[in-house]
């Protein structure tokens, strides 16, 4: 069984910064790319950033600028440091991967999200 277990949400004023983590864990042989996605309240899910396994990133423009996505692949974690953080980045943010665990085939993950809030 794999799980992803997201951290570090929370309240913040703009212009304020936070740093969620997202853990994977269970009986896993290797992760492909990481990424974080957000959701906010009456809107689709959107893609903020990923990682491949090599370290090449993608993030959204948005948040380009302001978020950096990190991971450590001997942990089995990514990070998303969130700097300059506006009033319009409040949002679930969600940890997804895909992992290739030691018994099966790939699958993609979610973690349960963590609820960012910035206030004006």
């Amino acid at each position: 069984q794999v799980h992803l277990v997201e951290s570090g949400g929370g309240l913040v004023q703009a212009g304020g910064s936070l740093r969620l983590s997202c853990a994977a864990s269970g009986t896993i042989f290797s992760i492909g790319t990481m990424g974080w996605y957000r959701q906010a309240p009456g809107k689709q899910r959107e893609l903020v950033a990923t990682i491949a396994s090599g370290g090449m990133t993608n993030s959204a423009d948005p948040v380009k600028g302001r978020f950096t996505i990190s991971r450590d692949n001997a942990k089995n974690t990514v990070y998303l440091q969130m700097n300059s953080l506006k009033p319009e980045d409040t949002a679930v943010y969600y940890c997804n991967a895909d992992i290739y665990p030691y018994h099966g085939i790939r699958g993609n993950y979610w973690g349960q999200g963590t609820q960012v809030t910035v206030s004006s």
